[in-house]
């Protein structure tokens, strides 16, 4: 049995959040299927919340005043789920600009809601493609990390 909220996610996001796919189905159905295909119950209520917590970023994001010289300092919990590689990863997507500080503050928020000890790079990949999904003006980031994620995976994910 599948046990995990990122993998629910993944699961949701490679089956429901394509372009080609008409996103019309009522949560319950989402639920059920997700139980078919092997997910339990509380890894399917936890990955909803993630999604809502997701979409009350995006709704309502405070913009943030940063200046262009500012750094971000990571907190103990911050560094013990994301290692040096990872944090590497995020500073490279702001710097090429697939991330701005805002979105990034959203990835660690997305990251720390997990319940994951730690993540690794992969995971991190997939926490910034959901993040970037329907970011208004971030579509070419998106479409850039789609590339990346997708390019890299080894198989399909079910």
């Amino acid at each position: 049995m599948k046990e995990n909220i990122l993998d629910v996610l993944m699961y949701l996001f490679e089956n429901y959040m394509n372009d080609e796919i008409e996103f019309d189905t009522d949560e319950e159905s989402l639920r059920t299927e997700l139980e078919q295909a092997g997910f339990n119950k509380v890894e399917i209520s936890k990955a909803f919340l993630w999604l809502e917590g997701l979409a009350g970023l995006q709704d309502g994001t405070e913009q943030l005043a940063f200046s262009a010289e500012s750094i971000r300092l990571y907190t103990a919990e911050e560094i013990e789920k994301l290692d040096l590689d990872s944090r590497g990863f995020l500073m490279f997507l702001e710097q090429t600009g697939v991330l701005d500080h805002n979105t990034r503050e959203m990835v660690i928020d997305r990251v720390m809601a997990l319940e994951s000890e730690e993540i690794d790079l992969e995971q991190l990949k997939w926490v910034v493609l959901m993040v970037l999904f329907n970011q208004p003006g971030r579509e070419a980031a998106y479409a850039w990390m789609e590339d990346l994620v997708f390019e890299e995976m080894p198989g399909i994910l079910h």
